[in-house]
């Protein structure tokens, strides 16, 4: 990769990136699908964004050019699904998973003890760390939530520090009930959708919940539309994790609530996926969960066949799932969730786009963000064909 030209005096400087063996651009007016690939492509970006898309024989004067030397380039990841900001080690807590102790989420509370006991600093710390590590691997966008804190002053703290990082941050008072509330979890929802939410909405897009009645820590369909309703009217989109230890209303209570995204989808009914193909929530699998519980993986084709929108995200945190990587998640989609390569690709990028309600991310299209992932390899193929090989970098321009 290299760089020339002394770029404009004054003014925006644009940069023609070239050497591009093939664009995936997921403009599917450039044909070849969905994914719109140009062969042999260029693009020109100015201020931040794409100006142009194109053959390289086509391509226009810039002010600078970049020369990848026959890389594939293809959109930012889009990681509509993390939980960053936390403290803490729960390494043992995986090895004894793999030994055959099933996970119900209750080592979340290790976790809320750790956080509450560092410092800013070191949330900050840990937080920089797994965002680099995230770019490193070709993620350009990432939704960071709250959720390890669980008082007020921790919950705020959690969402300062994740808007300091990214634009998409989620409240999640409603991960667990905390061991302070046990047996009082309607006193703890009263904290979740009144004090607590008022502190932490100014510095939120999101709310999210953890709708999971089989589970002793999480929420019931009640609590949890009381959470969502509570958040919407305070001006918050709505997320939900849904449907990830059992069946259960997540997935359907997300839907008839409008919620951007209902997240795992690892237990389906009939009845739940008629409701995600009758709505616009998107269905948002976090493959690399699956892998770290050994717990069964969602059946991706039948949410495609029936015409949802499927997103794939990472969910990287400490407990259920420690991997920032969503080329792992791709690898994953295509061997356990029977997806193609072009259909993973496509829920990594515009997927969480759409999970994210964002039009300006998940593609390459004229005035779309300039967010370009880099792979050292010819095709986008080869995201699941090489499987662990760190294949994708983010271009700074």
């Amino acid at each position: 990769m290299s760089v020339e030209g002394p770029g404009s005096p004054s003014g925006p400087v644009s940069t023609l990136v070239t050497g591009v063996a093939e664009l995936v651009t997921n403009d599917p007016e450039r044909g070849q699908g969905p994914l719109g690939i140009v062969e042999d492509a260029a693009l020109v970006v100015e201020s931040g964004r794409v100006a142009w898309v194109g053959p390289a024989y086509q391509a226009p004067a810039a002010d600078q050019r970049t020369h990848l030397g026959g890389r594939a380039v293809v959109p930012g990841f889009v990681d509509s699904h993390a939980h960053l900001v936390f403290a803490g080690d729960r390494a043992a807590e995986f090895e004894a998973r793999m030994s055959g102790q099933p996970y119900d989420g209750g080592g979340i509370a290790s976790t809320v003890a750790s956080t509450r006991a560092a410092t800013d600093q070191q949330l900050r710390a840990g937080l920089a760390r797994l965002v680099a590590e995230m770019r490193r691997q070709g993620t350009t966008t990432v939704e960071v939530k709250s959720g390890y804190g669980l008082t007020v002053h921790d919950e705020v703290r959690s969402l300062r520090l994740a808007a300091e990082v990214t634009p998409e941050t989620t409240y999640l008072g409603a991960h667990v009930v905390p061991r302070e509330y046990v047996g009082r979890t309607d006193d703890y929802v009263a904290l979740v959708t009144g004090e607590m939410l008022a502190a932490c909405a100014p510095h939120a897009r999101w709310v999210d919940v953890f709708c999971e009645p089989g589970a002793a820590s999480a929420f019931d369909a009640d609590a949890a539309r009381a959470v969502l309703e509570a958040g919407a009217r305070a001006g918050l989109g709505l997320r939900v994790h849904a449907n990830q230890l059992g069946p259960g209303p997540g997935v359907r209570l997300a839907v008839e609530l409008g919620a951007a995204s209902a997240d795992h989808c690892t237990h389906l009914c009939d009845a739940d996926v008629d409701a995600l193909a009758g709505g616009s929530t998107v269905a948002t699998l976090l493959p690399s969960i699956e892998f770290s519980t050994r717990s069964p993986y969602p059946d991706a084709q039948r949410l495609l066949s029936a015409g949802i929108t499927v997103a794939l995200a990472t969910d990287c945190n400490p407990g259920s799932g420690y991997s920032s990587s969503m080329p792992f998640c791709l690898a994953l989609a295509v061997r356990e969730m029977g997806m193609t390569t072009a259909q993973a690709l496509w829920s990594a990028t515009m997927g969480g786009a759409r999970a994210l309600r964002r039009d300006d991310i998940g593609h390459l299209a004229v005035g779309a963000r300039a967010d370009l992932a880099v792979l050292d390899a010819p095709s986008y193929r080869h995201l699941a064909y090489r499987p662990g090989v760190p294949l994708a970098s983010t271009l700074e321009l």
